[in-house]
């Protein structure tokens, strides 16, 4: 597949800083791909930068700032490519990224695939985002080939094999366009976080399978936009979970919904008792949307299963990784029961 097929397409919000250090990278190892920034809507002098800088480059220009999910649909509307790379602003590309990736994109099942993610700061080490390639719990807790909730392994070369996963990491990925838009794109609810999840469980729900290919690697600042200590991305994140499993779990879901909820009770408990009071408001804020928003979720769980075929489990953890990492200790992928993995 040539990359005349692939358009790169950043995300930006307020990011010059970023675009002026990240940037000529991707100019300069992305071959003949389409080159786009997505703008969403900066205040700072991103847009004029770029027409200065760069004026090989794309520009797209959302007239607001909807969030990471409603900006990459709007600016994806506007975009004629075979395949999106959907890449953060915030990530160092490293020459012949690209071709690893496209080879994998050549089997007609895989829907999208990400690189392996290294932390830019620490280049030996996973970055939290992505890591090696993304799986789910039986509780739907995410967690990856490399990293555990905050524990991230060093790279010695571990998760190095091309694989199936549950999830491709939203900070870098590959997907193919037709079936982005035929899933309805990202969840515009979402705002951000989690919505790469959401997409790539909509489409496993299509039989369609996500890879990670970490012959490909790129280093990734993480927390560009929001710390990951932040209340907003506590709410965010805690959210956004529970809208995407109502939508997605397979089979009755008041049971999954209550156990996720008590643990996530738990969680805002502990919040609590250890003085993080912005945490333990973002944990009730968010299961305070969630009881506003029933009725909505119902109407997108019914949507989600009249679009379903035959599910594609690859990557789902049947144990449970709350458990594996704060009462056995497990605190790398390699250590987890691999037998438990689909």
């Amino acid at each position: 597949m040539s990359t005349s097929t692939i358009a790169v397409v950043i995300l930006n919000w307020n990011g010059k800083k970023y675009l002026e250090q990240f940037l000529p990278n991707v100019i300069a190892y992305s071959g003949n791909a389409q080159i786009i920034v997505a703008d969403n809507a900066s205040t700072d002098d991103s847009v004029a930068f770029l027409e200065q800088e760069f004026p090989s480059v794309r520009i797209i220009q959302n007239a607001q700032n909807g969030g990471f999910s409603k900006g990459y649909n709007d600016a994806l509307k506007h975009v004629n490519a075979e395949l999106y790379m959907l890449l953060n602003s915030d990530i160092e590309v490293t020459p012949n990224w690209l071709e690893p990736l496209l080879k994998v994109m050549d089997e007609p099942r895989v829907a999208g695939c990400q690189p392996k993610v290294l932390a830019y700061h620490d280049k030996s080490s996973f970055e939290h985002a992505g890591a090696s390639g993304g799986y789910l719990d039986n509780n739907y807790f995410p967690f990856c080939r490399g990293r555990i909730f905050n524990d991230a392994e060093k790279d010695l070369g571990q998760y190095d094999g091309t694989t199936e996963v549950f999830w491709a990491s939203g900070a870098c990925l590959l997907i193919r366009s037709s079936l982005f838009h035929q899933a309805g794109g990202f969840d515009e609810d979402f705002f951000a976080h989690m919505e790469e999840i959401d997409l790539c469980w909509r489409l496993k729900k299509q039989n369609h399978a996500f890879m990670v290919c970490p012959e490909s690697h790129v280093y990734h600042i993480g927390g560009g936009t929001l710390p990951y200590s932040s209340p907003q991305k506590v709410y965010l994140n805690f959210r956004n979970s529970i809208a995407m499993i109502f939508k997605n779990h397979e089979g009755p879901i008041f049971f999954k919904l209550f156990w996720r909820l008590t643990l996530e009770g738990a969680a805002a408990m502990k919040f609590l008792m250890t003085g993080e009071f912005k945490q333990f408001y973002a944990v009730f804020r968010a299961h305070m949307w969630f009881h506003l928003n029933t009725l909505k979720l119902f109407k997108k769980r019914k949507a989600v299963k009249k679009e379903s075929t035959t599910f594609n489990p690859a990557g789902l953890y049947s144990g449970n990784i709350l458990w594996d990492y704060f009462f056995k200790g497990v605190k790398t992928y390699a250590k987890l029961n691999q037998r438990l993995f689909k």
